[in-house]
């Protein structure tokens, strides 16, 4: 530790949520003064969930705090272990791996497809889905849910979304982080599915929503933290859309009960049934997003 410390900490010290919060106070306490005068602790907070007391102590002998969505940060300000420094705490937005998360790429789905040819490659990864989960294979809309079994995740309103795409005429594929070959399967929902179901109670920033949006799938969610600053609601935010140099691309809900996930959901299915074509153009839109590192990377650089 004494030996890499110099090499790897020269400037900034990054420490992540309870697990790694104690170092804040550590390097502040015995470490900078073994020539380490000049390095700045910079704490992350993931979700405030879990190790309230680390955190607080955390954010007081941080330089600088950040958590991973603007939302976010304001909705947790008040909290007894960030309200004290305020002062230093800031929320961006995290970003994906667009080479990692790729659809022209990925050796796990049926056909490769860009924004050009979305229609035809989610068509051919549908059934190769319904087929492979032994589903009906016919033209159905498909919601995918790939969530946590955690109440954070909002399962009661995963559980009545289930009952009303049925209802509906729709499939629904669930992928709870139990699965063996969980990625696998991941990248076929992603590549399969048409909408992306996430209706958390609370969500500090969500990827889920992100990576999806790569593939192609129109991302209903709850409005909530990283939820709402990625999610524009088609029918709702064009001017808040505008006003982040984008243009809506999915449906998204208030509150956390049946009616609100009937809103959006609702609305998504009837794209599907009566505006099809509007739909595949949303497709592309959310494909040609870019929800990478490269803006956050800047707001991390100018911090």
């Amino acid at each position: 530790m004494c030996c890499l410390m110099p090499v790897i900490c020269q400037d900034i010290i990054p420490c992540h949520d309870w697990s790694s919060a104690p170092v804040a106070q550590l390097f502040k306490d015995q470490y900078r003064h073994y020539g380490l005068g000049k390095a700045r602790v910079v704490f992350t907070i993931h979700n405030l969930e879990f190790g309230a007391q680390l955190i607080t102590k955390a954010m007081e002998f941080s330089d600088k705090a950040t958590t991973v969505s603007p939302t976010y940060a304001r909705e947790i300000s008040g909290n007894p272990s960030i309200a004290s420094n305020i002062f230093k705490f800031h929320g961006i937005l995290n970003g994906i791996d667009p080479d990692m998360w790729d659809p022209y790429n990925d050796k796990f789905i049926q056909v490769s497809y860009t924004s050009e040819n979305v229609v035809e490659g989610k068509k051919a990864a549908k059934e190769a889905l319904q087929q492979r989960l032994g589903l009906k294979r016919d033209n159905l809309p498909m919601i995918g849910i790939i969530s946590r079994l955690t109440h954070q995740k909002g399962i009661h309103l995963i559980k009545h979304a289930i009952w009303r795409t049925l209802e509906r005429g729709g499939q629904i594929i669930c992928a709870m982080y139990i699965f063996t070959y969980f990625y696998l399967y991941v990248t076929q929902i992603y590549a399969g599915a048409d909408f992306i179901l996430v209706p958390s109670i609370f969500e500090p920033c969500g990827l889920t929503q992100l990576t999806a949006m790569r593939y192609g799938l129109i991302p209903i969610v709850r409005k909530t933290g990283g939820l709402y600053d990625t999610v524009f609601d088609a029918d709702h935010d064009k001017e808040r859309a505008q006003g982040h140099g984008l243009e809506p691309n999915g449906f998204n809900f208030d509150g956390a009960d049946a009616a609100g996930v009937d809103y959006a959901l609702n609305r998504a299915i009837s794209a599907w049934y009566d505006g099809r074509e509007w739909l595949n153009s949303l497709c592309k839109r959310v494909m040609q997003q870019d929800w990478s590192w490269n803006r956050p990377a800047l707001d991390y650089l100018e911090l």
